[in-house]
């Protein structure tokens, strides 16, 4: 009878009911083995005893301060945030779709899926080494908010059987993915496999879906063969993962699935890639092979450059492209190369991506063109080798490569070297020098701003890729003549006769005009290099230069100044979910805001990637620097517009002020800072203000 109690209490109730229920079968059991009532009593004692359970959990769960038991992987899943923080108890059976003893976090997880859908659970590191994929598990736990969704946590995991992945999964978009629809669930991708990467213990694939982009991971199996898969077609079964920010908004989603079990192969990928037939490089995108490129094309040339670890760019009979590689194999200029890769396309230009190459023998270099910048922005040179002159005019300090700015004609352009080649040559290239640039002409095309002409859009700059200093020729150094040595020589040319008088004058204007050039060249060259070329706002050098000017006026007229620290939170996910255009958008947006939330009179300055310092001078009130830091917290909370995108951004903000007497221009940078960190450690989203407290940053 005992057995009989307890087998009619499990499953239904919460814990407490079946240790209530339990107690009281027991205590009526004792009862009639140690008296003397007739066994059909007892019977009949006991029935009704049993009869109660069901009214007894009916009456518990609707008492105040009681929560039901979830035991539906759909009913945990769609609770509300606020229910899922009651922490509901849960108790589930499924099957484990994936598992990860160590998610990084300090806590493993997996995913278990039941006949109502799936749920993420989350359990203590360690509780549990090895999990078979496949696995039938009993699972208890308490509901929790998540990241994004309700999830199940503390969970107790106890494998009660064995099964097989479970049929029936969705197929989904990355459009449907992102939108947020199956957050969680048992979903089906396909589509062509671009690159393998390992990511510590776990493996991504890049997958190119019929909308775009998609990464799918997986725990990686040692023993497995992940990179065979690359330019297969597949289809893979898993949960979809949301990658949401510190607000707990969405922001992007990926796929991880169980191991090389989920992926069904639906087109084997070439045994050998460099067998595939050669294309000519002109034949991309083109009506008659666009079909070709959905898988990964063999392209054939002549090497016009290279930069390890980052581009080949190739040439054959009919053009040239660049490819983007990771190999650090290193070739030479005329070497004939093998390339394999996947189309694609950056600012209209025909790229390669995730590409792989090998040497196919020695050809004959490619000559150079000479042509004018005019000839340039026609596009029809692009990815070729070109030579081209030009002015110099300043060098883009902004970036981390030898960037060259030059002026020919009305047009300006950039040459650059990466800072691996870049030898002590390039210090002696001065402003003014006339330079032959020699190098892979890089159109840079905007199809917002770009034009049409006759039906083909024409490019908005370009860029010179160079491939050593050799590449540069100084064709005339800057010209000797300046206003002072003109004078000079109109002193001697006056005592030497007044017949050259009119020689003198007319040689006089046409340096002072020369003059008014290189004094033009030389302040766009000082605005550039004062002020970040992707948001215009003041680089860190003229930040210093005010804050040390800043001090000095508080000191004189006895008033107070303040620094703001703003740093864009999660920056870095914006950028690796949606790319570098994405981010530059968001920079450059919030640049804007923050110029429309300060005064006039301040100085908004970039000092980083995602890292902005705002100088409030004259400061008199303390308060007025707080309620602008309110207003930028609150006006960067809005939503950036990116296409057809919203992306969710925020700001930490650290606050620091002081009075004359007290001002320190770099003590006031770390104190700001150090408030910075604290708020970012409080939740980010919101500003904080210096106290001498604070560690330091």
């Amino acid at each position: 009878m005992e057995k009989e109690c307890k087998e009619r209490g499990v499953g239904d109730t919460t814990r407490m009911h079946w240790e209530i229920h339990t107690t009281i079968c027991l205590l009526f059991v004792r009862l009639c083995r140690l008296s003397l009532v007739s066994a059909l009593f007892c019977s009949v004692l006991l029935s009704i005893v049993l009869k109660g359970p069901a009214a007894m959990a009916q009456s518990l769960q609707g008492a105040p301060g009681v929560l039901r038991t979830i035991t539906t992987a759909r009913e945990a899943h769609s609770l509300t945030s606020d229910e899922a923080k009651r922490a509901y108890p849960i108790h589930l059976q499924g099957v484990v779709t994936y598992f990860d003893a160590d998610t990084g976090s300090g806590n493993g997880a997996l995913y278990i899926h039941d006949s109502s859908g799936c749920i993420f659970v989350k359990f203590a590191p360690g509780s549990i080494k090895l999990l078979p994929i496949g696995s039938i598990v009993e699972v208890s736990g308490v509901s929790d908010p998540g990241g994004f969704a309700p999830i199940v946590d503390r969970a107790k995991v106890q494998v009660i059987g064995h099964s097989t992945l479970p049929a029936g999964a969705v197929p989904v978009s990355r459009t449907q993915l992102f939108a947020g629809e199956y957050e969680g669930q048992w979903i089906e991708v396909e589509g062509v496999v671009h690159s393998v990467s390992d990511q510590g213990h776990l493996v991504t694939l890049e997958l190119e879906v019929t909308d775009g982009l998609l990464f799918v991971t997986a725990v990686r199996d040692p023993d497995a063969d992940y990179s065979s898969l690359v330019d297969a077609r597949v289809r893979i079964h898993g949960n979809e993962a949301p990658l949401y920010n510190s607000n707990n908004q969405m922001i992007g989603a990926r796929v991880i699935f169980s191991n090389l079990s989920a992926i069904q192969v639906i087109e084997a990928a070439p045994g050998d890639p460099f067998q595939l037939p050669t294309l000519p490089i002109d034949s991309l995108f083109r009506w008659d092979h666009m079909s070709a490129i959905r898988h990964r094309v063999h392209l054939r040339g002549v090497v016009t450059m290279q930069w390890p670890g980052a581009s080949l760019c190739i040439h054959d009979a009919s053009g040239g492209i660049c490819a983007q590689t990771f190999q650090d194999a290193r070739l030479a200029v005329g070497d004939v190369a093998d390339v394999v890769g996947f189309a694609g396309s950056e600012n209209s230009t025909a790229v390669l991506t995730n590409a792989v190459f090998k040497r196919a023998g020695t050809g004959v270099p490619v000559t150079a063109q000479p042509i004018t910048a005019e000839e340039a922005l026609l596009g029809k040179f692009n990815s070729e080798p070109i030579q081209i002159e030009g002015q110099l005019i300043g060098r883009d300090l902004a970036s981390a490569d030898t960037t060259l700015m030059l002026t020919s004609g009305k047009f300006i352009f950039t040459a650059v070297l990466p800072r691996a080649l870049t030898g002590p040559e390039t210090d002696g290239w001065r402003n003014g020098s006339v330079l032959r640039i020699t190098g892979i002409c890089s159109a840079q095309f905007d199809p917002q701003l770009s034009v049409l002409k006759d039906g083909m859009a024409v490019t908005k700059s370009f860029r010179v890729l160079m491939r050593s200093p050799a590449d540069v020729a100084v064709i005339q150094k800057p010209s000797w003549w300046t206003a002072s040595h003109a004078l000079m020589l109109l002193t001697v040319a006056l005592a030497i006769t007044l017949a050259v008088l009119f020689w003198v004058v007319d040689l006089r204007r046409r340096v002072e005009l020369q003059a008014d050039l290189l004094r033009a060249s030389e302040g766009r060259f000082r605005h550039m290099a004062h002020h970040d070329a992707l948001t215009g706002l003041a680089t860190r050098q003229l930040l210093q230069d005010r804050l040390g000017m800043a001090v000095e006026t508080a000191n004189r007229h006895k008033t107070g100044l303040a620094l703001l620290m703003v740093d864009l939170d999660k920056f870095k996910e914006i950028n690796d979910t949606f790319g570098h255009h994405a981010g530059d958008e968001v920079l450059r947006v919030t640049a804007d805001r923050l110029l429309t939330a300060v005064r006039k009179a301040d100085t908004v300055a970039r000092i980083g990637g995602d890292e902005f310092v705002i100088l409030l001078a004259d400061l008199r009130d303390p308060h007025v620097a707080e309620r602008i830091a309110a207003n930028i917290v609150k006006n960067l909370a809005a939503p950036i517009s990116f296409g057809e995108l919203s992306l969710p951004v925020s700001v930490s903000v650290g606050l620091c002020t002081a009075l004359a007497g007290e001002l320190d221009a770099e003590l006031l940078m770390k104190s700001a800072d150090a408030a910075l960190y604290q708020a970012k450690d409080n939740g980010r989203n919101r500003f904080q203000v210096f106290a001498a407290e604070m560690p330091p940053a």
